[in-house]
């Protein structure tokens, strides 16, 4: 063998070698990643579960039994100097025959311009109504307003849920700012999924996890159980 031809299987090896490394996740790496989506998972919960406590602003049952799909994004940051935005980090569950699936995770941003100034916190709640709603999501960016209908969700669990535009819309959405909770009619507002984190913690990227066969309950990670669990307790019809 001769010294160059050598020195290029040499190097060719230590770049497999590099690649290799940066492919595998360590065991720090993985734990940090489960806690990441335990934490949203949680905080996604804990979110839900105090807006439907509040039992005379709460979404409506006949909406939330009728839902496709529920994602929460809890404390999205919207900031605005003249150019504004928004960042956020939430998951998704879509209802199956036994429950609901293990949460999805994705991420919220979006932008705006005017003359405007300022930052606060949203949680935003949305009711994913039917499998084109789904399915819209899973795109590698979905953008509310877009092709599928996006209206703001109504409030009170005495509302009728029976007109035509609540029927009719692919996605209800809502939001929660300094402790009121309405319908909003979001537009420019971009979902996408956060594939990275959940290849990490399911070896799966959304579409999979959401479309494809569920996981069941007892197989996901302990920490992520706490959104399907949350979502069975005020919704468990099919």
């Amino acid at each position: 063998m001769t010294t160059s031809l050598y020195r290029a299987i040499t190097a060719l090896f230590a770049i497999s070698l590099i690649l290799s490394t940066f492919a595998v996740p360590t065991p720090a790496q993985k734990k940090s990643r489960l806690q990441d989506a335990t934490k949203r998972s949680g905080q996604a919960a804990e979110t839900f579960t105090e807006i439907m406590n509040i039992r005379e602003k709460a979404i409506p049952q006949e909406l939330l039994d009728k839902a496709e799909a529920i994602a929460v994004f809890p404390g999205v940051i919207k900031a605005a100097f003249i150019v504004g935005g928004r960042g956020g980090k939430g998951v998704i569950s879509r209802r199956v025959n036994s429950g609901w699936t293990a949460p999805a995770f994705f991420n919220l941003g979006g932008g705006s311009f005017g003359a405007q100034i300022g930052a606060q916190k949203n949680d935003y709640i949305f009711l994913i109504m039917n499998e084109d709603g789904v399915k819209g999501l899973l795109e590698d960016k979905f953008e509310m307003g877009g092709e599928a209908g996006v209206v703001a969700g109504p409030i009170g669990r005495e509302v009728a849920a029976s007109t035509n535009t609540t029927l009719d819309a692919g996605i209800l959405s809502y939001s929660r700012s300094k402790g009121a909770f309405i319908g909003a009619a979001l537009k420019g507002v971009v979902i996408s999924p956060d594939n990275d984190l959940n290849e990490a913690v399911y070896g799966k990227k959304a579409k999979d996890i959401l479309l494809s066969n569920p996981i069941p309950l007892a197989q996901m990670p302990a920490g992520v159980r706490i959104f399907p669990r949350t979502l069975a307790r005020y919704s468990a019809k099919r």
